[in-house]
């Protein structure tokens, strides 16, 4: 029976004329019976610590879904017409960020005992060519790491081409991890906490490196006079929560507070492509390859190959993360799977993904883990991160449209 939508009056959002669609209160059933019946399984095996950050992720796929948090977007939007708003809010997410990170890496420690301990990783070729095939990556699939979970909680069935594409290529990513950090030019980490006398001084410099950034992207829309972003349907006052679009600044610093979080209740910030090379680098071992002899699993990652899924720190906070999305999505009635995928976008997805799973691996994490809790953490692999992904993206909105995948265009009336 096909699904007909009662579509409400939709008001709050400057310039949209439109309704928003009736909640799919069957789906939102299903959605927090799943969520339900997982966090029991999380909390009773696993403990509290582990719960409580399954609800972590729970709130995150909530954000990013209602607020809409592109960083495959706000790439694309700057390099093709100059539109900044997207980078801006990335540049708040991680001020604020940052400013709670701070106090936390200088005391050491969390809760549940946790060692507090920042996402710091090496410089070197292996993170300048996984954040820039990664870059080209996210444009073709359509979505990053963080994108592809909200938005298959979302209901894109586009994104499990993505999603299956980047378990892949993280797999890939595993196995060739020794070339990557043994045999490849690479340099000790470098903290600006280190270099800056502490977390104050590496604030400070962070954050004014965050303000020229962001003066950046206003002085480039000066020039090239980019489209304004387009409108989404909203609800207005404190049904905004739960219906419709949150601002970008409200998602910045639901996601910044939310990484505070899992730092303070897990000892490490807020990852997702980790789960990724260990769910394939399972079912490779499951049929019979010997992923235990590769120099990823070796050390202490070779207990995470026999330990349950669950017990996986970011493997229940991916599962919380689609779930809380699935959930925003129903309630704010834009549930709706896709049933005809062109072959082009099939295609696009896989390969997208591929290039994602594989950067990640050998960059030490996506667009969450090296980009955002990297630069979060005072790290300066997460500027590298950045810098590089940006110029894949150059290349990847070049690609898309050999896959018939659109790019906005400065003559467009928004993008």
């Amino acid at each position: 029976m096909e699904h007909t939508e009662r579509p409400v009056r939709a008001e709050g959002v400057r310039g949209f004329a439109g309704s928003l669609p009736e909640p799919r209160t069957g789906v939102a059933a299903a959605a927090f019976g799943a969520m339900a019946l997982l966090g029991y399984a999380v909390f009773s095996g696993h403990g509290v610590r582990q719960g409580v950050l399954y609800l972590i992720g729970v709130l995150l796929g909530v954000a990013l879904y209602h607020a809409r948090f592109g960083f495959t977007s706000a790439f694309r939007q700057l390099v093709a017409v100059g539109q900044g708003a997207g980078l801006r809010a990335h540049m708040l997410m991680l001020a604020v960020a940052s400013a709670i990170f701070a106090p936390i890496l200088a005391a050491g420690s969390g809760l549940f005992g946790a060692q507090v301990e920042g996402s710091v990783a090496p410089l070197g070729l292996s993170v300048v060519v996984g954040a820039f095939i990664f870059g080209v990556g996210m444009q073709l699939g359509g979505a990053c790491a963080s994108g592809s979970l909200y938005s298959v909680g979302g209901g894109q069935t586009s994104i499990l081409f993505t999603l299956a594409g980047f378990i892949f290529g993280s797999v890939l990513g595993a196995w060739h991890w020794g070339f990557w950090t043994q045999e490849a030019l690479n340099l000790a980490p470098v903290s600006l906490a280190e270099l800056f006398g502490g977390y104050a001084g590496a604030l400070a410099v962070q954050l004014a490196a965050i303000g020229l950034v962001a003066s950046a992207t206003v002085a480039v829309a000066r020039r090239r006079r980019p489209p304004e972003l387009a409108p989404r349907p909203s609800a207005r006052g404190l049904a905004r929560a739960v219906r419709g679009t949150w601002p970008l600044w409200a998602g910045a610093v639901a996601l910044a507070v939310l990484n505070g979080a899992t730092l303070l209740v897990s000892g490490q910030p807020w990852g997702i492509t980790s789960a990724f090379a260990l769910w394939g680098s399972k079912i490779a071992a499951a049929l019979g390859v010997d992923v235990g002899s590769w120099t990823y699993w070796s050390g202490e990652r070779a207990a995470s190959l026999q330990a349950p899924v669950l017990a996986d720190v970011t493997s229940v906070m991916d599962f919380g993360i689609v779930l809380g999305a699935m959930a925003a999505a129903a309630l704010g009635g834009t549930f709706v799977v896709h049933r005809r995928i062109p072959a082009k976008t099939i295609a696009a997805a896989l390969v997208g993904g591929v290039l994602m799973g594989y950067g990640a691996r050998i960059a030490y994490g996506c667009n969450i883990g090296a980009y955002f809790s990297g630069v979060a953490s005072f790290s300066l692999h997460g500027w590298l991160w950045a810098a590089m992904a940006l110029l894949g993206t150059y290349l990847g909105i070049r690609l898309r449209p050999l896959f018939g995948l659109s790019v906005p265009r400065p003559g467009d009336s928004s993008c």
